[in-house]
Parts: structure tokens; sequence; C-alpha cells
């Protein structure tokens, strides 16, 4: 009964066949129930009737009738349906032997809707050529998970043996391979749901290396009462699709990884971080000395180049690093691609051009060299312990300047051809990353180099004040900025305070840079007020601005540079008196600057800032505040306070608290600078970041001398003996002569031609400084006088005797001053 059962989706099974008994005649003898159902005919109605009366065409019972002696037959015929339609269907002819004489003298004739056999014949032809195709393997596998039935083609891998009925995966699989395919089946087995699309990778006991990858499908068979039977699983080898996503994805990640700096060094640790383990057990990249500078490698293929490992990754390189630190190979600029298999054999390619292609070689250490055979090259015997390596070069623009080498070793399959074309594909991307950052080197270094020479010591000693500054340039990826300091002494033994930031990064910040430095030293000559020297430089922005817009952008020889940002810069400009001890500031949109006083409080010049230099239209306003000797000025730019950690606000705080923990008032400032800048930032620099420090100091009283001259032309005379006293108290007698002329010139032309009070003032400071004030606006100026005149060369004397001399208005007139250099003691 069971085996019935089994049977009930076969359409000449018992419980499926409606059956007819015939004799020789071809009477019907008997007529089955299932019979009567399927053409609506009583038994009754039809046994005793010949059978071709069931028949549409009648004329077709005798060719029937001969199909009962060529043994059992199938066939379809058409048959009248008890409603009077016509009912195809498929028939089986059985002769039957009833022993009383040696022929057939009656047959079973088996019927069944001709669909039902239809359909039962596409089922079994589609699991016929199921079993017998070879481009899947199929396998049935009872409840227990033995395999009952498969393919012959179930694994094409070394180690599957040729019968496996009755087998488990365990008995010629890894037990970790076996296991998660068994947990996955037994589970289809338990609740019936299919599996689809499982990715597993089968690795026999006798070639465990590399594997197949192969994607299952499974789903469970049932009895006819519904118990579970077994699973049908279908096994697809997708090993060399998931290769090739596995390399499309890796070259993903390398394209990736070039992307992310502008550094040379950066970028080849990234590559081969990626490279290594993913794509072999260790990764190397060579580059030529020249690129690390940013210098051009020479494009002469007769030439070589000395390479330097610069990045190893991989469980293999401190092998390579040892000893290696300084590796050098030489590197053809062009070479044919080529094939190394054995020990060392190349096999050049196809094709004869020349270009940069890669090198494979496999079987290191298999076998020894043939005679006459060249050994493998030095840079595939590098890794202990590998079978394969590949190297492609790094050639950009037709130049070789490096290569990329990778090794496998261990158990890991070994590379092939298309290992060594995917890496020439991300030596190709590699190069030209690697060449758009040393040709960024280049450019930085450039600018870098330019800001340099354009920004003045970062120390300098005064008698107003000790200066140090700091500077840093941005990172390689924002480009260096226009940031820009300076320390300009003044006449009277003042001095200038500058700090300035120009607004983008790149060669154009740095020459506009230097263009303001210029800018503001040539106007601090002309002494003006801190406002008033903002007010002229702003309008030489305006001017520079104006001048870059008008260019003819389709003019090839315009060398201006115009920025993509905004145009303009800011700019904080102090003016220190060490005789009165305040300074005088002004800010053209510039962060104020910090005041360290003696006592160690920290605070910040309360300023009105004007706008950016370059906006125009706005004035400025002045600020002044008085230092006392050994206060610390610090003027930065917005790079140190702005850093993408928290608001200006809290830079501010955070550059309070390092003044203080550097101890700029108990340290040279020269050591000081660095402890306030030292692990600014804890990443990488957005912007430039400079800082500019100043201990001011004072001018004693005993090194001050101060008359007020009525403007009496007798007083002149006067005046000579008064600064003749003083430089003898001061011990100055060598500069008796000299100070007493200029003196009386100064004086002469201050009563003759300004009228109103004299004030006359010496200063001793690193320099004998004498100065005239008087309330006239007018400027003097020095001029070649005619042999003819008897006057006009006081001016010209005074020229010949100061180290340099100059005038500058007050608020009450103008100064005339004469500095000369002191005696050495």
């Amino acid at each position: 009964m069971r085996a019935t059962e089994s049977n009930q989706d076969y359409p000449f099974a018992v419980t499926n066949t409606a059956a007819a008994l015939l004799d020789d005649a071809g009477t019907v003898l008997a007529w089955t129930p299932a019979a009567e159902a399927l053409l609506e005919r009583r038994s009754a109605d039809v046994c005793g009737r010949p059978a071709r009366d069931l028949l549409a065409d009648a004329g077709s019972w005798e060719a029937l009738l001969a199909r009962g002696g060529q043994g059992a037959q199938e066939g379809r015929a058409t048959l009248r349906h008890g409603s009077g339609r016509e009912l195809e269907i498929g028939f089986r002819v059985m002769p039957l032997d009833d022993g009383a004489r040696g022929d057939a003298a009656r047959c079973l004739v088996l019927l069944a809707p001709m669909e039902l056999v239809a359909r039962w014949r596409q089922d079994h032809a589609f699991t016929h050529e199921l079993f017998l195709q070879g481009r899947v393997g199929l396998a049935v596998f009872d409840a227990d998970l033995r395999l009952l039935r498969t393919n012959s083609h179930l694994l094409p891998y070394t180690g599957v043996p040729v019968e496996l009925s009755g087998r488990r995966l365990s008995d010629f699989l890894w037990a970790e391979d076996a296991r998660i395919i068994d947990e996955r089946l037994r589970e289809v087995v338990r609740s019936g749901i299919p599996l689809v699309g499982f990715n597993a990778t089968v690795r026999t006991l006798d070639d465990p290396r590399g594997g197949r990858v192969v994607t299952i499908q499974a789903f469970r068979l049932q009895e006819p009462d519904g118990h579970p039977m077994g699973v049908a699983t279908v096994f697809t080898d997708v090993t060399d699709h998931e290769r090739s996503r596995g390399r499309l994805d890796l070259l993903y990640r390398a394209t990736g990884a070039l992307g992310g700096s502008l550094s040379v060094l950066r970028t080849v640790e990234d590559l081969v971080k990626v490279l290594a383990p993913a794509f072999g057990d260790c990764a190397a990249v060579d580059l030529a000395e020249t690129v690390l500078t940013g210098g051009e490698p020479p494009a002469d293929g007769h030439l070589t180049l000395p390479l330097i490992r610069m990045a190893v990754a991989g469980a293999e390189g401190d092998a390579l690093r040892t000893g290696t630190s300084q590796f050098t190979a030489p590197l053809p600029a062009a070479a044919p691609r080529a094939t190394v298999t054995g020990a060392g054999v190349a096999e050049p390619a196809a094709s004869g051009a020349r270009e940069c292609r890669g090198e494979l070689i496999t079987g290191l250490g298999s076998r020894p060299a043939a005679p006459g055979n060249d050994a493998a090259p030095e840079w595939a015997t590098s890794v202990p312990g590998a079978h394969s390596a590949m190297t492609a070069p790094l050639c950009a623009r037709g130049i070789a300047f490096g290569r990329l080498t990778l090794w496998r070793t261990g158990d890991a399959p070994p590379l092939e051809a298309d290992d060594l074309a995917l890496l020439e594909e991300i030596a190709a991307r590699a190069a030209v990353a690697v060449d758009n950052a040393r040709r960024y080197t280049k450019e930085r270094r450039t600018a870098v180099g330019l800001q340099r020479s354009l920004l003045p010591p970062a120390t300098a000693e005064t008698p107003a004040l000790e200066a140090a500054s700091v500077y840093l340039p941005a990172d390689a990826d924002t480009g260096v900025g226009g940031d820009w300091f300076d320390v300009i002494p003044l006449s009277s033994a003042r001095v200038a305070l500058v700090v300035g930031d120009v607004a983008g990064h790149g060669l154009y910040a740095t020459a506009m840079m230097g263009r303001l430095r210029s800018a503001v030293r040539a106007m601090a000559d002309l002494e003006l007020e801190p406002e008033e020297l903002l007010a002229h430089v702003d309008d030489m922005v305006l001017q520079v601005v104006a001048e870059a817009e008008s260019d003819d952008p389709d003019d090839g020889d315009a060398a201006t540079l115009v920025p993509s940002g905004p145009a303009g810069a800011t700019c904080l400009y102090a003016v220190y008196d060490p005789v009165t001890r305040s300074c005088v500031m002004a800010s053209a949109g510039h962060p104020p600057p910090a005041v360290v006083g003696p006592d160690g409080t920290v605070e910040y010049v309360e300023l009105s800032p004007g706008p950016p230099l370059g906006v125009g239209g706005w004035p400025f306003e002045p600020v002044e505040r008085d230092l006392p000797p050994g206060s610390v000025l610090a003027l930065y730019t917005d790079g140190l306070i702005e850093r993408g950690e928290g608001d200006v606000d809290e830079g501010m705080r955070n550059l309070a608290d390092r003044l203080l923990r550097a101890d700029v008032l108990g340290r040279p400032l020269r050591q000081a600078r660095h402890d306030v800048v030292e692990g600014l930032p804890p990443g990488r620099l957005r912007d430039d970041v400079t800082l500019l420090l100043a201990r001011t100091r004072a001018v004693e009283a005993d090194s001050l001398a101060t008359w007020h001259l009525d403007p009496d032309p007798a007083n002149v005379g006067d005046a000579r003996h008064l600064v003749l006293d003083q430089l003898t108290a001061w011990n100055l007698d060598e500069l008796a002569f000299s100070t007493e002329l200029i003196v009386s010139e100064l004086v002469t032309n201050a009563i003759r031609h300004a009228g109103g009070a004299v004030r006359l003032r010496l200063i001793r400071a690193d320099t004998l400084t004498c100065e005239v004030s008087d309330s006239s606006n007018t400027q003097p100026r020095m001029r070649r006088a005619r042999s003819s005149e008897e006057g006009g060369r006081g001016l010209y004397i005074v020229a010949q005797l100061s180290h340099r001399w100059g005038s500058r208005y007050t608020t009450g007139g103008k100064t005339v001053w004469s500095e000369q250099h002191l005696p050495l003691a």
C-alpha cells in the first residue's frame, strides 16, 4: 500500500487510473469505477460491448488492437464522453496471459487524462535531465543528511569521491565547512522554508588550500503523508564570480584610499593597508627619492632610479622593513609585460610594445632553477616563504617613478594572470594619485618656501620689547594660507607689531600676503597712526581686487591669480612706545590681542574692530592701552582659536590657559612660544596658525632728557650747551660734535620756519635719538643746494651725520628726528 501511495502522481497508478479488461475480440469484459468517473459511463452500459464503440473514430480500432500483440505499449486516443463530447486520453495496453494458451487472449488497458500524462512525462524528463547536466551540482539528502543521489558534477573540485551515495558532507569536506552547510540544510528539513542564495566555502580534506565558493539553494522533500523525507539541494560554483566581485570591491576600496590625502607618504601607506591582507599576504610600495620632495623623475627610458621602500603592510612586513628602509633597486622607465613561472623563468608578453606593465612570478622555491635559467629577481624573493609574487610599475605621463609589489605565502592560492591585471589597474590609479600628490608637494613646498621667505626672522630684540613668533602652515589638503607677522622698528625707540591673515589658501594668498606686508612696512616708515595706516592699506587692497577683476580671462599672458573665495584680509597693527609705556592699536576685522600682565592675569584688549581689508568705506578706531614693563602681548591669527572644536570664545579661553602654562612671563619667549602651540591641534591644521609674542620694556627716566625752548634764535646756542652737558652726563662725548651740529640745524629750522614753542628731546636706547618737535604741519624736504646759495644744506648735514633720520606728524604738529649709533663700550 505504501508503494502505491508513493506513486500517486504516476498517471497509471492504481489510485489514479481508469482500467478496462478486453478479450481478444476487443470486447469490454470489465470496467473500473475510475473509468466510470473518467468517461461518465456506467459499467453496465460498457461491459459486453466492443471497445471500438468508445472511440470517437471507430476506424482507428485496428491500429489500437494491434498494440496488444506487441507487448506493453502506450499511446493516445480520443474517446466519446458520456456527455457527448470528445475526451483525449493516454492509455497503456498490457497483454495478459491466462495460462490456457501461449498468446495473450486478453489485455488490460489503463486510461488517464492526457493532461495528466503529459505533466508526468514533463516532470520525469525534467528530473532526468537535471541529474544529467553538469553546470550545477544537484544532490538529494535523506532526513539525516546522507547523500541519496547526486549528479556527476556535484562539486568539480579535487578531493570529492566518485561514489557519494550514503556519505555525509563531513566525510570529504572540512569539518567547519560541512558543519555550516549541514546546519542550514537541517533547518530546511525542520521548517520547510527553502534556502535561497546561501554562499559557502567548500574545501576538501585532500586539497584544502583555496577551496571553492558555492551558492546553495535547497528545499524540503515530503512523503505523501506530509512527513519530511529529505532535502533537495542545488550547488552552483560561483568562485569566479565572487573573485571578480572581490576584485572590483578591492579596486573600489583601493581607489577610495588613494583619494584620501595629498601627501605622498600617506597615500601609499593607505594603499598597502588595503592590499594586505585582502589581496596578498604582504604589499610594499617603492618610490624614487625625487618624488618625496616633489621633484620630476627623469623621463629618459635608459636611466634607472634608485627606489626607497616607503610603505609596507602585511604579516611579513617586518622582514621587508628590517635592513630595507633604504632599499634601492633600479627601475626601468618602461618594460614589456612578462609572466614568470617555476624558478624565475620569464615569459615575455606577445606584444613587443614598450609600456609600463607588470611582472608575475609563481612557483618560488618549489624547484631548483633549470640550467641556463636566470634566478628569480631580488624583489620577488625578499619575503620569506613566498610562493608567488607580482609587481607593477607606477607610471604617470609615460614616466616610471616607483613600483607596487605583492607577495603570497603559506596556503594562499598562487597569484594568477587576472591578479596581475588587477594590480596593474590599481598601480595605474595609484600612479596618478601619487603624481598628483607629488605635484602638490612641489607647489606646497614652493608656496611655503615663498611665504617663509617673505616673513621676518622668528625672533627680534629691540629696546622696546623682546619678540618671538611661531608659524605653522595648514595641512596638505587645505594648502598654505596667507598669514603674516612683522616687527617694525620705528623712530624714538618705538616699535610696530603686525599680524594679518589673507583670505583663502595657495599661491594667491601667499603672493597677496607679500604685497600686504610690503605695503604695511612702507606705510609704517611714514609714521602713520594705526587707524590711518589701515585705511591706506584698505585702499590698496581695493585697487588690487579691481585690477584682478579687470584682467581679460581670454588673455593667455594674464598672470593675475584671482582667488576663488572672498578677497581681502584681516590685520592688527599696534605701536608700542617704551617712553610712555603705552600701546596704540587698531584692527581690521582681526581678533583682539591677549595681554599677560606682570601679575599673571590674562585679558583680551577690548577693540572695536573695523571691517576686513578690501571692504572699504568704513573707518578704523584706535585703542590705547598702558602696558607695564614685563607685560607679554600675544598677537595671533584665527587659526589658533578656530579649529572646528568649538566656538571662538572657547578657543580664546584655551589660548589664555596655554599662555599661562607656557610661563611666558618667566621664560625666554623663544622657548615659551613652542609650548604655547605644542600639540595644537589634535588633528590636522585646517588653517595657518601664527603667534607673535612680545615682552614689553621701558626707557628709564635717566635715559631721557627733554627741554622746551622759546622760538628765539638766541636759544639755539643754549640748546647746543644743554645737549653737550647731557652727553657728558651719559658718557657720550664721542657723539658731541655730530649731535651739536644736528641739534643746531633742527632747532634753527624749527624756530625759523615753524614758529611757536619748540621741544627738544634726547633718548638713549640702542641708539641716540634726537627729536625736535614744533607746531608746524609742513614736512621738511632735503634738497641739493646750489653752489651759489648760502643756505639749504642743513638737512643734508643731518642726513650725513645720522644713521637714519625722518619726520612724523603729531597731534600738535610734527617731529623731526635723527638717530646715531652709540659708540662701542
